[in-house]
């Protein structure tokens, strides 16, 4: 209980004034009551002996009470603090983790956005080769030299350097873009690119129109009219070989002739002008390179029969030493087995001296040496 009032460093609380109170009061009618009612005095007196006695206890509770009180408000203080601390090391954390994925994701997006900014450089890069691509096929000589490095490039690298050459003079007086030089008499396969950009511009643009048949024409004749040139020019008997070949340095024009114009290609087969592409060419370039090396195995087959030969004598010889490396190997064993056996006996004579006894020796008179006796059986 709290103190209504303090003095003099003294509190008083509000029981124990109503209990002086009452003290008080019982005094007083003691003191009025005492000449009439002494007995009723005496159970008076009782009473309030009774009520000091309560007033002591009822103070012990509240002091109780009161000390209960400080240990519940301090267990309740401490798990306070504690989960105050606890809920202050969970936010902290979670700040903490927050941050941290908020790095990561602005590390995250600073990466993205350095991809994109190189994709968008390389975009812009690709666009300028497609651009510097475009000018270069719009002129048609210099789309021309574009198929004829293609077509180079490529015979390049699937075939040795002795097995072609460019702009070979035929005997027609005709330049032809590449020779291919084929084993034995078969003759040189004559190549030469050709790019129809124009008629396939017109066709592709004329596409769905009224146009179209007419640009679909032109661009037919024109493949037709590349496929004369390259058969009156470079087919020439006995010097060049049967079929030349035409190459389209585009797969779009390539699949677009196979699929829509067969009897271009059907009159390209007929005067021996094979049209190929990219693809196809490499695959004709493989197959050619398979021929001359059949060609070169053969031509070379009696150098490897002679080599064969040769070796084969090599192992004879061979076969020959190591036996006589094994003759001269069993007589060196045999040599070490006799030694063995010669050690042996030696050791065991030395072991027989060894054991004779010293005791019945012969003694020693001046110059006179009696010698050992000789045992039977001693060599």
């Amino acid at each position: 209980m709290e103190p209504i009032f303090e003095f003099s460093g003294a509190s008083i609380t509000l029981i124990e004034l109503l209990i002086g109170a009452l003290l008080l009061l019982a005094g007083i009618l003691l003191a009025a009551l005492w000449p009439r009612r002494n007995h009723e005095a005496k159970r008076l007196e009782q009473q309030i002996t009774q009520m000091t006695q309560q007033q002591g206890e009822l103070q012990g509770r509240l002091a109780q009470f009161a000390e209960d009180s400080a240990q519940r408000d301090a267990v309740f203080r401490e798990n306070l603090d504690n989960r105050l601390s606890k809920v202050t090391e969970r936010v902290g954390n979670s700040l903490l983790e927050t941050q941290e994925r908020n790095s990561a994701s602005m590390k995250h997006l600073h990466e993205r956005l350095a991809l994109i900014d190189r994709a968008q450089k390389n975009i812009e890069t690709l666009s300028g080769e497609v651009s510097g691509l475009q000018s270069l096929l719009s002129n048609k000589q210099a789309r021309g030299a574009f198929g004829e490095k293609q077509m180079q490039d490529l015979i390049e690298s699937y075939l040795p350097p002795n097995a072609y050459s460019f702009q070979s003079t035929l005997s027609n007086g005709k330049r032809v873009d590449a020779l291919i030089h084929l084993p034995s008499d078969q003759g040189d396969v004559a190549i030469d690119s050709k790019f129809p950009m124009e008629a396939w511009r017109r066709m592709t643009a004329a596409d769905n129109t009224p146009e179209s048949d007419r640009a679909k024409r032109d661009f037919a004749n024109d493949v037709l009219r590349h496929i004369k040139d390259v058969a009156s020019k470079y087919l020439i008997f006995g010097e060049t070989h049967d079929i030349a070949l035409l190459f389209l340095p585009s797969e779009a024009v390539y699949a677009e002739l196979h699929g829509h114009f067969p009897k271009v290609i059907e009159a390209g087969f007929a005067q021996k002008v094979m049209i190929v592409s990219p693809t196809t060419f490499m695959a004709t370039l493989h197959t050619m390179r398979a021929v001359m090396k059949d060609a070169a195995m053969r031509e070379q087959a009696h150098i490897i029969q002679r080599e064969v030969g040769m070796m084969a004598k090599d192992v004879t010889l061979l076969d020959d030493r190591v036996a006589k490396l094994q003759s001269h190997f069993n007589q060196s064993v045999e040599d070490v087995r006799k030694i063995r056996i010669s050690t042996e006996k030696i050791t065991k004579r030395a072991d027989k001296i060894e054991s004779l006894d010293m005791a019945d020796a012969p003694k020693i008179d001046g110059d006179n040496i009696e010698r050992f006796p000789k045992k039977s059986g001693q060599g």
